[in-house]
């Protein structure tokens, strides 16, 4: 007996040894290694492929595409398995272990000879070796282990820090930390990894990646004995499913004031309530009509008949939906920008002093290197002298993102201003190219947006959403800039199909019209996130 009281005093302290920040250290590391593994092997897919593989440039862009696609997409899918079926711990060492998976692949095509084409100096042209079939096999087969496994690792390893914490300002400066730290890894990795591929090898290249996401799952592992558990809730789709088919079927009842009237599966613990005013019809699913109980007061028709609690979760998913959906249209034109400003330092003057010429691929790591400066000047400068001024009250998450919508739409309107400056300045005098410097003010000026709204929306979701989707919530950002980027390539195509704006030569173009649209896209779009913002009203889930 006393052994047993014992035991129990033991597991009762473990227990609340778990969480806090004693877990941080570890999940911190975790999203460095896996970041540095993640940059280094599809950040320059590209240039291997082209490069490596004899692979036509359109047909290597494709690619990428697809990869970083799935990659930024393919966390959604890994959230639901989390939130339904085997909690965060268990998806994102499953995906951490098919990243490491799929960086071995892809480096051992670059130290086998055998497992790509013979080298060709005319990369991608009729006369290079085209890959096998096997050659491309373990070639894609490297690629979509690293996308999944990146994609599926990233947020639920959010997801799971942020679990760590049950206060909201702590979980507020969790993200902020996760995002500095995936953002300073990927710095590292677009520099120094692509340095080593570009002048040492690739084997090199990847092998450090390779290593970067091995660390990366050693220390994850490391960390388990001090993790707070988070046990799955079934899965929560299936439940916000059951609330608009049952909703839906019950159209006719009227609707009652009493809370004896609606389903509550927990009377016992807390007071039996009715659901919100918010979206009256949805309530129909937790009102009690005839042959919806069994005897013993259990349900039924489950397709009939909800808890009040699960149509709260529904209505909490709905409202937040066009606030979500603004933030898709404040992503598309980053990513559209991102696009045309390569485009644009490869027609710029790129050398800074006598011996150094920057990589136009390179020149994406400057709203990086903003966005990490920018969160530890708001987590450290911004936000605790915003308390002192406002009775140690902070910003909300609301306010941050807004400010994040401005940003880019100054950042837009300086890319007009800029572009329009480079184009008189190439039509005066051909031989004379604008520096790359130039672009750096509307790079840094989307990196400190991103450092506002990128970290607040992760935070926003996570706060906002069910408890049963706490992974599907973090997991959301990612499936933003999925869509936003598949949307950028779309609007691209249709800008080159309906106007002239967009020649293979830049030079002979108006790219500066296409960042006036984006600014005019921006503007009307931050309209609608402030009256979003302003009607919304926060969910207590």
């Amino acid at each position: 007996m006393e052994d047993t009281i014992t035991m129990g005093v033991g597991v009762g302290e473990a227990e609340k040894k778990r969480g806090g920040w004693i877990s941080f250290p570890f999940i911190i590391g975790s999203t460095a290694g896996t970041s540095i593994g993640s940059a280094g092997i599809l950040g320059n897919l590209i240039v291997y492929l082209t490069r490596e593989f004899n692979v036509k440039s359109i047909n290597a862009a494709q690619l990428n595409n697809v990869a970083n696609g799935t990659s930024a997409l393919f966390p959604i899918v890994a959230a639901i398995f989390a939130d339904s079926f085997f909690g965060s711990f268990t998806v994102a060492f499953i995906s951490s272990s098919l990243s490491f998976l799929g960086t071995v692949l892809i480096t051992l095509t670059a130290i086998i000879h055998w497992l790509k084409p013979d080298p060709c100096n005319n990369s991608g042209s009729k006369l290079c070796m085209p890959p096998s079939k096997f050659q491309y096999a373990v070639l894609y087969g490297g690629i979509a282990l690293c996308a999944i496994g990146f994609g599926g690792s990233r947020f639920t390893t959010a997801t799971l820090g942020a679990n760590q914490f049950k206060e909201t300002k702590h979980q507020d400066t969790f993200f902020n930390w996760f995002f500095f730290t995936w953002y300073t890894a990927s710095v590292v990795s677009i520099t120094g990894v692509f340095y080593v591929q570009d002048n040492v090898s690739w084997a090199s290249g990847f092998g450090i990646a390779t290593v970067g996401n091995l660390i990366g799952l050693v220390v994850f592992l490391l960390g388990y004995p001090f993790y707070r558990p988070h046990n799955p809730q079934g899965s929560a789709f299936v439940d916000l499913a059951r609330v608009l088919v049952a909703s839906i079927r019950k159209w006719k009842s009227q609707l009652s004031f009493a809370p004896k009237d609606y389903y509550n599966e927990d009377v016992l613990v807390q007071p039996a309530a009715i659901p919100g005013e918010r979206l009256r019809f949805f309530n129909r699913a937790a009102l009690i009509t005839d042959g919806d109980l069994q005897l013993d007061g259990s349900i039924e028709k489950r397709w009939r008949l909800c808890t009040v609690q699960q149509v709260e979760d529904f209505k909490s998913v709905i409202g937040i939906l066009p606030l979500w959906s603004s933030s898709i249209f404040l992503s598309t034109p980053i990513a559209v920008q991102g696009s045309m400003t390569v485009l644009q330092a490869l027609v710029m003057d790129r050398q800074i002093g006598p011996h150094f010429k920057f990589p136009a691929g390179s020149i994406m790591v400057i709203p990086l290197i903003s966005t990490s400066i920018f969160l530890f000047f708001l987590d450290r400068v911004v936000w605790p002298a915003w308390s002192k001024l406002n009775n140690g009250k902070s910003p909300n998450i609301l306010q941050r993102i807004g400010v994040g919508h401005v940003f880019n739409v100054l950042s837009m309107v300086v890319s007009a201003i800029v572009e329009s400056k480079r184009l008189k300045m190439v039509h005066s005098n051909p031989t004379k190219a604008m520096s790359i410097l130039w672009l750096l003010p509307q790079l840094a000026l989307v990196g400190m947006g991103e450092a506002f709204h990128f970290p607040a929306q992760v935070a926003f979701y996570y706060q906002q959403l069910p408890q049963s989707l706490r992974s599907t919530s973090t997991a959301m950002i990612s499936m933003i800039i999925g869509i936003s980027f598949y949307l950028s390539t779309a609007l691209i195509n249709q800008v080159r199909w309906s106007t002239h704006w967009l020649p293979d030569d830049i030079n002979n173009g108006s790219v500066d019209n296409l960042y006036w649209m984006l600014v005019v896209v921006g503007g009307i779009n931050l309209l609608y996130y402030l009256v979003c913002s302003t009607l919304y009203k926060p969910s207590k889930v």
